[in-house]
């Protein structure tokens, strides 16, 4: 039952976002499995759960699996907190551990609501466009990134790798923003809204002007130019390619 889903879905986002204090979570952080906080945070989501199985017995199971497994995942993501040794690591760090954190709570949800409900998913699911759509992600982001850094590497101004000089920018945003950047002009492809590109394109143009101007560095402008483009044209062909083959498979 969709209601069911979407009643478990609120639960944990109300117990998880809305109503935990910060303390809670420092606290947890601290102690993982044994801190009290994290089993008053595991008690919020066993009444929030049971209220949207309206307390009926027969979903038992079901309630008690979110519970423990909020409990475990909860604990385990903050023991993996002390082993994030570089917080400015691209991939391991507390930010990527929140996301598979949700990531895993979310799931055993649906889980769940399939075990009671296993009508709710029955969907074909095509296995070689899931695999079309895994290597184009991963063609749009890391991938991408560093053909980037590759083909614009000969011509990197001094005032971006100079490590004499004073570097204001945040810790590996410039990767951020190429990801973000480049999926954004995927999704804008595949749902057939090119002008979203344009508009893309017009925005990061907007940013980018007043650093360029205060620069007063004709090859800096270059070598961003350059990315740019590079970063857009990937994306792009990278995007076609997949639409292409998505009609073949």
């Amino acid at each position: 039952m969709t209601i069911l889903l979407l009643k478990l879905l609120m639960a944990h986002l109300v117990a998880d976002f809305l109503i935990q204090p910060l303390s809670w979570i420092k606290d947890k952080e601290q102690k993982a499995f044994v801190s009290k906080k994290l089993i008053w945070h595991s008690l919020v989501h066993a009444l929030l759960y049971a209220m949207a199985f309206a307390f009926a017995p027969q979903y038992w199971l079901g309630w008690l699996i979110l519970v423990v497994s909020h409990y475990v995942i909860d604990g385990f993501k903050s023991i993996s907190h002390r082993f994030v040794v570089q917080e400015q690591s691209l991939f391991f760090n507390r930010r990527s551990l929140f996301i598979i954190d949700q990531l895993l709570h979310i799931t055993i949800i649906f889980a769940v609501v399939g075990y009671y409900f296993p009508d709710l998913y029955q969907l074909t699911v095509n296995v070689e466009q899931l695999w079309l759509l895994a290597i184009a992600l991963l063609l749009l982001t890391r991938v991408s990134s560093i053909i980037i850094k590759v083909l614009i590497s000969r011509w990197t101004p001094l005032s971006v790798d100079d490590p004499g000089k004073t570097n204001h920018s945040l810790a590996n945003a410039g990767s951020y923003i190429g990801f973000l950047e480049r999926l954004f002009i995927f999704v804008f492809i595949v749902t057939n809204h090119w002008e979203g590109v344009g508009f893309l394109l017009a925005a990061k143009s907007v940013f980018r002007f007043g650093d360029l101007k205060e620069a007063h560095d004709r090859r800096l402008t270059e070598y961003i130019l350059i990315g740019t483009l590079i970063s857009f044209g990937l994306a792009i062909a990278i995007s076609l390619g997949y639409v292409y083959f998505k009609g073949l498979v």
